[in-house]
């Protein structure tokens, strides 16, 4: 997959600007704060519909705005749809596809592949178990972009009995909440048992990725491993395979359900629901040691990276065809690896139809990547970009003082 043309309007620090893209490697050069993280992330949200640095959409939307768009024009072999999305924060964003009526933005969903790697990567290994939870769901939606709505239905069901909870523990208990709170933990029940089954079915496919990915990056004897830990389940001593692998929709709704009932008195008391899958986290063990807080930063970075090229090939595995394979966009990586990731990390990635790199100066980029550059500066608080014949950016004592290099870096709201 891959994209021939981006237009960006009103969307962070871009007021209108339009890129022409090239298959294979186009790198973004620029200091950091100008906007190539926005250019990256825009991507990404027409592909998955949520952004890598924010929860919202508000910071998505220039100052002083009221809608951001993001257009371009997709290719799928000899397939080409021209995509849009409106973001409307606090009302519904929508969708356009070939330029039809405005559509629900959902509708987008699975028409564009992407796998975004990030410095904010490496919070899936140090960060909160609701870092983990969103790339398995992630990468579920763009594998059936039907489980979008699940994923929703679950957030909404969760957010409704939570609500429920509060008021018994304000009001007591009375036969009116028990009949209600069944109602919730049927509806519970079986939307999170498809969003657990869909989190399973992708933790089985990345597996063996990741072993194989991290091997490679790190030229390590040591395995990297993942487990799906749920307090449904004990886990099994010694076994990377959670028991809840090899239950079916039906069993997995029936343990939420038992889940549910058994922890009813401690919801009471708490007035939050604490069985089902928004409670569940995903183990990374290098052999049975954990990466969190036992791991090297190299290591650590080796597992991250490891993960996204999972999530790339497993896309690869599900849809083989021609003209097919996700884009793959780095975002400032190359500046965080060492010489020989960077150099396995640039192998790995060589095959991808279509690759976006962002980097503030070209010696961050392994030189087989240089074949196509734009350079993306800041004027007057605007984000433009040229084309370059020959990308290189000024480094080393070329750089700018600190005086002329934007305020904020490139992860801030305009970075």
């Amino acid at each position: 997959m891959r994209l021939s043309t981006l237009n960006l309007k009103d969307y962070r620090s871009y007021a209108d600007v339009e890129l022409t893209l090239h298959p294979g490697p186009n790198v973004l050069l620029g200091y950091n704060g100008v906007g190539k993280t926005n250019i990256a992330e825009a991507i990404g949200y027409l592909s998955t519909l949520g952004s890598h640095r924010v929860s919202q959409d508000v910071p998505l939307v220039r100052h002083g705005c009221t809608q951001a768009v993001i257009r371009a024009q997709a290719h799928r072999g000899s397939q080409e749809a021209m995509l849009e999305v409106e973001i409307n924060p606090g009302r519904s964003n929508r969708a356009r596809i070939n330029r039809g009526a405005p559509v629900r933005a959902t509708e987008v969903l699975g028409i564009l592949r992407t796998v975004l790697f990030a410095p904010e990567d490496l919070e899936l290994i140090k960060g909160a178990p609701a870092v983990r939870r969103r790339f398995f769901d992630d990468l579920a939606v763009q594998l059936r972009p039907a489980l979008g709505r699940v994923r929703l239905d679950y957030e909404k069901v969760l957010r409704q009995r939570n609500a429920l909870l509060k008021s018994i523990r304000h009001e007591g208990f009375t036969p009116t909440h028990e009949s209600t709170l069944a109602v919730w933990d049927h509806q519970l029940a079986d939307a999170g048992s498809r969003l657990m089954r869909a989190r399973l079915e992708v933790l089985a496919a990345l597996r063996p990725h990741v072993a194989e990915a991290y091997r490679q990056l790190s030229g390590s004897v040591r395995t990297a491993r993942l487990r799906y830990e749920s307090s449904l389940v004990a886990p099994e001593a010694g076994s990377e395979i959670s028991p809840l692998e090899t239950a079916d929709r039906a069993q997995l709704a029936d343990l939420l359900r038992d889940g549910l009932e058994g922890a009813r008195k401690e919801e009471r008391d708490r007035a939050q629901t604490l069985v089902g899958p928004h409670r569940d986290d995903i183990a990374f063990t290098l052999d049975d040691v954990p990466v969190k807080g036992f791991a090297s930063h190299g290591e650590t970075w080796s597992f991250a990276l490891s993960l996204r090229l999972a999530a790339y090939r497993t896309m690869v595995d599900d849809d083989p065809a021609d003209g097919a394979r996700p884009l793959l966009i780095l975002d400032d990586v190359f500046a965080e690896l060492d010489a020989r990731r960077r150099r396995r990390l640039a192998e790995l990635v060589g095959e991808a139809e279509q690759l976006i790199v962002t980097a503030a100066v070209d010696d961050d980029v392994p030189e087989s990547l240089l074949q196509h550059g734009l350079r993306v500066e800041s004027v007057d608080q605007i984000s433009q970009v040229s084309e370059l014949n020959t990308p290189a950016v000024p480094s080393g004592s070329d750089a700018p003082d600190a005086s002329d290099t934007p305020e904020h870096p490139d992860r801030e709201l305009d970075g």
